[in-house]
């Protein structure tokens, strides 16, 4: 590997310097996976590591218990470094080449946020040391954000006031290939729509019953039919959490689940409003009870295109560490089931045919994807700037066994000090070049619109139990 020089290279120093440290937290907390909110062993491990290393640390930052707030540093540029770590239900999964829970039922870091919360932590650490090593300007501000994955844990903290001291925020998530990106995700809401009914024999007195499980059924035909009257950005899926008992009971209890999504804020509060009339609708047809459970929703996530490329420069300017030939085997077989994914990412890529894992930089990613994130969020109250890093095999999909796997052995592992190092010497560069901040800025306002952020999540409302 040729020797990473100039802006940034002691801020990656200082992250292999670190090494062993950032390794072991993103181990103890992909060996104790937590569900969002729940993320007590998560926040107590990172907290003692940013206290460890001189940052002044408040954990229930934003009134989130499990979130952070961790601070080192005094003037401009305001940094802010985002990690992220909350696990997926049902996705426990050893470190191993084929599908394999450690405990049947039990919740896994399928998306990596083990990996994204530490490199975080790596970027922080890294930035600064090279700050204080020649006494420059600037704040380091880590934050720790539970509940990514339920899409409203950064919308809780930015109620609070979290985000908003900040000149500029850098993000990064695991994932199959080097790249920073600009791409646009969706918005999202969530809601819960309980039924109350009343229940009855559904042979002998069905007559004497109200069913709630009428009033889901009348609801979800109502969104199938509102499909075609919606624009083709939006997308509206659910799940019935609950569908009553016995066949032979009218249910008097039924709920169902959904997101309603779409590329800007605005539409998906128009198709919420829509979607609540439909459920009230069926309420009133089934003369059931309807309650109705905001779920919290966050923004699309937007890029920022002068801190993108000042990622994608910093990706250009420092190799990543060689794949093993046991890593390329080990990726190999996890890739063998989903074959196709992985000729996919070749195709889009220009890769070698046999590629297994992502080595080098891909342009800037520029795209639409209909998935969401809450980072959104900060990066419409602040400029935000986003990047992938290759933690997994080219066909791993998301929120999957093998991005499990991937994100508890060394393929993970080597990517996320990549990454650590990427956040790290960026937010080098950006505090030693007063004038792309101030580009990014203007990107941003241009951006907003001189619209202000109006955080979806109501004041009152509690964190989601899951």
């Amino acid at each position: 590997m040729k020797e990473f020089t100039g802006s940034g290279s002691r801020a990656a120093c200082e992250v292999e310097e670190k090494r062993e440290i950032i390794e072991k937290l993103a181990k103890e907390i992909w060996e104790n996976p937590e569900c969002g909110f729940q993320e007590k062993i998560a926040c107590e491990k990172t907290a003692k590591v940013l206290r460890d290393a001189g940052f002044q640390v408040e954990t229930g930052a934003g009134g989130v218990p499990t979130a952070i707030r961790a601070q080192w540093g005094s003037g401009h540029p305001i940094v802010g470094f985002l990690g992220e770590y909350d696990a997926l239900p049902g996705l426990s999964q050893k470190v191993s080449d084929h599908k394999e829970p450690v405990t049947e039922g039990a919740c896994g870091h399928g998306c990596g946020h083990n990996l994204l919360g530490a490199a975080a932590v790596g970027g922080a650490l890294g930035m600064k040391a090279e700050l204080e090593e020649k006494g420059l300007p600037g704040t380091v501000v880590f934050y720790g954000c539970p509940g990514e994955e339920v899409l409203c844990g950064k919308p809780f903290m930015a109620r609070g006031g979290c985000f908003f001291e900040l000149d500029l925020a850098l993000s990064w998530h695991p994932g199959k290939v080097n790249q920073a990106s600009v791409s646009v995700f969706s918005a999202c809401s969530g809601v819960k729509f309980h039924y109350t009914g009343i229940t009855s024999h559904a042979a002998d007195d069905p007559w004497n019953g109200r069913s709630a499980l009428d009033a889901v059924q009348l609801v979800n035909m109502g969104a199938e039919f509102m499909r075609e009257h919606v624009s083709p950005q939006v997308r509206i899926h659910y799940s019935i959490t609950d569908g009553g008992g016995a066949p032979n009971i009218v249910p008097g209890k039924a709920s169902v689940w959904y997101y309603v999504r779409a590329l800007d804020r605005n539409t998906v509060n128009q198709v919420y409003d829509r979607l609540v009339k439909a459920a009230e609708g069926a309420a009133m047809m089934t003369e059931t009870q309807l309650e109705i459970e905001y779920m919290g929703g966050c923004y699309p996530m937007v890029g920022n295109q002068v801190l993108a490329e000042v990622m994608s420069q910093v990706m250009e300017d420092m190799e990543q560490e060689e794949w093993t030939a046991e890593e390329l085997q080990w990726a190999k077989a996890m890739n063998q089931p989903v074959e196709d994914q992985r000729k996919a990412a070749v195709k889009t890529f220009g890769l070698e045919p046999e590629s297994q894992l992502f080595t080098g930089v891909a342009p800037i990613g520029k795209g639409i994807t209909y998935a969401s994130t809450d980072v959104g969020d900060v990066a419409h109250i602040v400029p935000t700037g986003m990047a992938t890093v290759a933690t997994a095999g080219l066909g791993a999909p998301g929120h999957s066994w093998q991005m499990v796997s991937s994100s508890g052995g060394s393929i993970g592992l080597k990517g996320m000090i990549y990454a650590a190092k990427i956040l790290a010497a960026a937010g080098v560069r950006l505090a030693e070049n007063p004038e792309l901040v101030k580009k990014a800025k203007e990107e941003f306002d241009e951006m907003m619109n001189g619209e202000a952020y109006v955080c979806p999540i109501p004041e009152g409302m509690e964190i989601p139990k899951n």
